[in-house]
């Protein structure tokens, strides 16, 4: 959530960030009501406590006409005191509840506009000419099938649409990513983390994952538990309700876990192999710093999965999301896209987003700097969704024979594998 002083301050700037993110302007002067209406009915509360303790001060001294003039106003002054309280809750449960429907202040640098209005910062590699190499390129699920490594028809028998299997060397390239990708994490200083795939309401609401991104969750009734759909959300639970030091920080975790989306709304899109699915695994890189720091450990994140894609010799753009593209949460998201050869386009690998301190005002996580306490902020990044990589690897290193050739950041974790080669023809 924002900093309500930062609303009364400067109610424009949220206005105008609510505007850029497509969302409802009005929600902003609700807030301010609401909030005015919570100071003033607290104001008005402790003033009739102090004048209910003075009374009280009085009440044993009189006698006869005096105290039972005083004890009628007592009883009426109990009862104003319960309605105060009441309508201090109630105006601060509404404050709350306002409050968390509203998205994060988007950067002033943020490109305005919707899914397409993105801005390219760079481009990474050469895209290849397969007609001038000779051959027509076969898409992620063609090579997979000959490759013996992904299996979407046992996946749908057995769980339904968007499911599959990773067989043989599917499996083991997975497995490689993964050791690969937590390598390089933990030889930058992320501390790796397996994660829970269950969270409570609070981890998940405190994330911004309830509000427009809810109809994308999978939520167990009977536990009242969610399933995560990023293993940022347990990760940024986990200092939930603390206090940090400040020579404690930067913190900075890599988490493995699986995750769940149902892709609500997605029908039709990406239906052919295993591009958009509803489980997957993938390795989150997490960051909690100072709030100064935030832009400065956006910039490392997204340098790291750059050299995390260069390291897979993948073709890859950055850009700049737009600001109706953020998610309730970051105040700035930068995307790497591969290139999908089949598909003749760019598409998202990684994401890694500056959510400034709108998690840790939610999640109640502060920092300690001297007699300081504030709220400290926290960044998330992608380093290796693992079905959508192994789709670019599969595409951009084909050869014309089916086989698949091994970039050697993976050779190690694949017994030394140069080349993935077709079991079926």
């Amino acid at each position: 959530m924002i900093d309500l002083r930062l609303l009364r301050e400067d109610p424009d700037r949220v206005r105008a960030s609510q505007r850029a993110r497509g969302e409802d302007v009005a929600l902003v002067d609700a807030l301010l009501s609401a909030d005015e209406r919570r100071r003033s009915s607290g104001v008005r509360f402790d003033e009739l406590r102090a004048e209910q303790r003075q009374l009280g001060k009085l009440i044993p001294k009189a006698s006869g006409d005096e105290k039972a003039e005083l004890l009628k106003k007592a009883g009426q002054l109990a009862a104003d005191v319960k309605a105060a309280d009441a309508e201090r809750d109630a105006a601060d449960a509404e404050t709350k509840e306002l409050l968390l429907q509203l998205g994060n202040l988007v950067h002033p640098d943020v490109p305005v506009g919707g899914e397409e209005d993105f801005v390219t910062l760079e481009t990474h590699g050469t895209i290849r000419d397969f007609g001038a190499e000779g051959f027509e390129p076969k898409d992620h699920l063609e090579l997979g099938t000959l490759l013996g490594a992904i299996d979407v028809e046992r996946g749908a028998k057995v769980s339904g649409s968007r499911f599959y299997f990773l067989t043989g060397v599917g499996a083991l390239l997975e497995l490689a990513l993964v050791n690969a990708a937590i390598a390089q994490a933990t030889a930058a200083g992320f501390t790796p983390m397996l994660t829970p795939a269950l969270v409570r309401p609070q981890s998940m609401a405190g994330t911004g994952f309830l509000g427009q991104a809810a109809q994308d969750v999978y939520h167990l009734d009977n536990d009242d538990l969610y399933l995560v759909g990023t293993s940022e959300v347990p990760l940024a639970a986990y200092h939930m309700d603390e206090i940090l030091d400040a020579d404690r920080l930067p913190l900075r975790y890599a988490g493995f876990s699986p995750c769940f989306r149902r892709e609500a709304g997605s029908h039709g899109k990406d239906t052919r192999g295993i591009f958009r699915v509803h489980q997957f695994d993938k390795v989150e890189m997490f960051s909690y710093v100072a709030p100064e720091d935030s832009e400065a450990e956006h910039r490392r994140l997204l340098e790291w999965e750059k050299q995390w894609l260069s390291s897979l010799e993948l073709p890859f753009r950055v850009i700049d999301v737009a600001s109706a593209d953020l998610g309730a949460s970051a105040a700035r998201k930068f995307d790497c896209e591969a290139w999908i050869p089949t598909q003749g386009k760019y598409r998202e690998l990684t994401s890694t987003s500056d959510c400034t301190e709108f998690q840790s005002r939610r999640l109640q996580i502060r920092v300690r700097d001297g007699k300081q306490v504030r709220p400290l902020a926290t960044l998330n990044g992608t380093l290796c969704a693992v079905p959508r990589t192994i789709v670019a690897i599969l595409e951009n290193h084909q050869q014309a024979d089916g086989s698949v050739y091994v970039p050697p950041v993976l050779r190690p974790y694949l017994g030394g594998r140069e080349v993935l080669e077709p079991v079926a023809k």
